[in-house]
């Protein structure tokens, strides 16, 4: 049995960024707090929560007055910022940049759409984290709509300013944006904004030829993740025979019955020190 593990796959420059500011805030002083998940990868926030990183939510920000706390990858709506300088916590912000300049954008084109009778729409994952962030810059008017059928309850207007989450699939994008145009009874006023991030975008592609090279695939990922679920759909169309992990114990043995090449892969929110932890362990059933 040969063991490959996907080079392309692992932490994003968003993902990456934020965890070695975690890293670097760590080694100045022991006390870091993050509101909500740095990362949605439970082994990783584990990892960091061991080197004295805490997890919080924003009902916690009154008990952290003053303390130090990180603003996490996926980014926060204005209140968080507004209720941490009220409580005098030291913020630091980690939100990953494409995530940065996607709620600047949103925000424009909301201030934009107000005065002309607009409308602004956000094709994500209702009640994720990186949502939530997005809908706070419009003051919580943005629409979010996560499936074509939930555009049955919105009336449309003249004007319509369609932006995605950064870690959604490009084809069902698209997919929603005709939908959108076809039931305007203005198709020309809707606007649509390129706001996925390439490198996620690109890794569908690279990962369905990976998975399609070897016999069995083990992806790993955070089951909180929305890029992990969407990438691991990929591998499963490409190769039937893909499993998804988060953690080495989740592995059945039965799994790699007479396969031959095995690809581990993951999510941008997968750490490479994870992925190399399930190959050894695919490596001792083999």
């Amino acid at each position: 049995m040969t063991i490959e593990i996907d080079p392309r796959s692992g932490f994003c420059f968003g993902v990456v960024k934020a965890i070695e500011t975690a890293e670097q805030l760590l080694a100045q002083s022991p006390e870091l707090y993050c509101i909500g998940d740095i990362v949605h990868n439970g082994q990783e926030v584990e990892r960091l929560q061991r080197l004295g990183m805490h997890v919080v939510g924003i009902d916690d920000l009154p008990s952290i007055a003053g303390k130090p706390a990180l603003i996490r990858a996926h980014g926060e709506p204005p209140s968080t910022y507004a209720q941490a300088q009220a409580h005098g916590i030291r913020l630091t912000d980690a939100t990953c940049p494409v995530v940065l300049r996607l709620q600047q954008r949103v925000k424009a084109a909301w201030l934009q759409a107000t005065d002309t009778g607009g409308m602004v729409l956000i094709y994500g994952k209702k009640g994720h984290a990186e949502v939530i962030g997005i809908v706070g810059q419009t003051d919580g008017q943005a629409v979010v709509v996560e499936h074509p059928s939930d555009l049955d309850t919105i009336a449309l207007p003249q004007r319509v300013e369609l932006f995605s989450q950064t870690t959604m699939e490009p084809q069902r994008y698209h997919a929603l944006a005709r939908e959108v145009r076809q039931r305007m009874a203005c198709p020309s006023g809707l606007t649509v904004h390129d706001t996925i991030c390439g490198q996620v975008a690109n890794r569908r592609d690279e990962l369905a030829r990976f998975a399609s090279e070897h016999h069995v695939v083990v992806f790993v990922g955070g089951r909180k993740s929305s890029n992990a679920k969407t990438l691991f759909e990929t591998c499963q169309q490409a190769n039937p025979h893909s499993y998804f992990v988060s953690h080495p114990d989740d592995l059945r043995p039965e799994w790699f019955c007479d396969a031959h090449r095995v690809g581990i892969c993951g999510a941008t929110s997968t750490p490479q020190w994870l992925m190399e932890s399930v190959a050894q362990a695919v490596r001792a059933m083999g």
